[in-house]
Formats: C-alpha cells, structure tokens, sequence
C-alpha cells in the first residue's frame, strides 16, 4: 500500500503535535490524514471513516491510547496501531504490545522514523507471503490459517488479528512442526519492531524476545482453548516456538 492510498487517524489531544504530525505525513510522505484530539473523537471518526493506521497517544485525558486500542481489539477492530508517548521505558512498551499495538515509539523521535515504522506496518499487512498458489490452508484443531491472505478462521467464523499476530503466525505456519527462533520471529514476524541484521541465525535482544513472547500469549488467548497450557502453539525452552498442524 503507497502512502498516496494510505489514510491515517492521528490521536493526540495536544493541537500542535496533531498538526505538526499531519503537516508531515501528508506533505512528506504522501499519507491522508485526519485528526483526533481524544479517544472519544477517535472513535466517533472510526464509526463513520476506515482508516488503515492509527497513530495514538498515550498520555490523552479521559480514556488513555493503552485503554483505547485495547478496547477496539475486544470489539474485533484489527486496524494498525502505532504507538506514542513521552513514556519510553520497557514495561510500558510491553503494556502497548499487550493491548494491541503493532509498535510503539517513545517521545521525541524523528519524524522519518516514524514514516518508517508506519509503512513497514503497511507493507506488511498487504504483502503476501511468497508460496505457490496451490498452497493449502494450515490446520490446527478447529482453526485453519490461510498465509496469503493472514486470515484465520475458526470453522467459518474469522478470528480477528492484529498485522503483528498475522505476520508472527505466518512465519510458524510456513514451518509447522519446526521449532523457530526467537530471532527468526522477531526479523520475520515483527517487522519493523525487528533490530536491523536480526536472522534465523542471529541473536534476539531481551526486548525483541519480549515482544515476541507477548505476540505469542495474544495469539494463544485465541487459538488456545487453555492457553497456559497449549497445545498447537508450544514453547521450545530455550530456542524459540513451535506451531503443531495436522
């Protein structure tokens, strides 16, 4: 997806930051933009607009960003999150991941990297994976996934997922039965979360592998009918994740 198609919500209840923010995106990079200075603004807008990423603040007055995009993932709402805020420590990124978020960007950044992150969240969510076009749906129990298409249903009902949950369960259906790595799901998987140079055959860094492990507990609330004690999504101690498929 170009920039040029791309239409963005930005959610910040301070006018200037929303208005340097969308002078930006629009004049830089080629995005749509709309604003929005409060959850409830927000969620007004979504009601009425699809927009195909979220660029949310977290430190908002009323309904915070963590709350917000927590509560649009519990209604089946899996539009992109990016997330802002002044707050930049490791449990806070985590709390983002742990909502919802596809990423999560402390303050003050760089405009680009933004940009950056925003469209390798795009891109991710509209690439398909490269297999040939007989390829067959990946079954597990009830569930099956479809890896072109990043769809995952249960019978016939779609299971929502986030880009992050669809992209990380991808690169374990291409390998189903196969333990893959920490480092292969955080490069592969995660996109732009990902630390540059990150291979099968590389190391994750400690908050790569968090934020790996917390996709991981997302997509087994989902597919897992104990999810502490799974059985298609398995740990591997030690060396990363396994997805069993029939």
């Amino acid at each position: 997806m170009g920039g040029e198609q791309a239409h963005l919500l930005v959610i910040d209840d301070d006018e200037r930051i929303r208005t340097l923010l969308t002078r930006y995106l629009t004049s830089n990079a080629g995005f749509r933009v709309t604003g929005a200075d409060s959850a409830e603004d927000a969620s007004a807008k979504l009601a009425a607009v699809t927009f195909d990423l979220l660029i949310v603040d977290v430190m908002m007055p009323g309904q915070n960003g963590f709350d917000f995009v927590a509560g649009l993932r519990k209604t089946g709402n899996s539009v992109p999150v990016v997330l802002l805020t002044a707050r930049g420590e490791a449990e806070d990124r985590i709390t983002g991941l742990e909502s919802g978020a596809d990423d999560y960007l402390p303050k003050p950044f760089e405009p680009r990297e933004l940009v950056l992150r925003i469209q390798a969240i795009l891109n991710r969510a509209q690439r398909a994976a490269p297999l040939a076009p007989a390829a067959k749906p990946v079954h597990f129990g009830e569930f099956q996934f479809d890896i072109v298409r990043g769809e995952l249903k249960r019978g016939e009902e779609i299971v929502p997922l986030t880009t992050g949950e669809a992209a990380l369960l991808r690169v374990l259906a291409r390998r189903p039965g196969a333990t893959v790595p920490r480092a292969a799901l955080a490069a592969d998987g995660q996109g732009s979360t990902a630390a540059p140079g990150n291979s099968l055959a590389g190391n994750a860094s400690a908050s790569e592998s968090r934020a790996v492990d917390v996709q991981i507990t997302r997509l087994r609330r989902k597919i897992e009918e104990d999810p502490r004690n799974p059985r298609y999504l398995q740990t591997v101690w030690g060396e990363g994740y396994v997805l069993w498929a029939e």
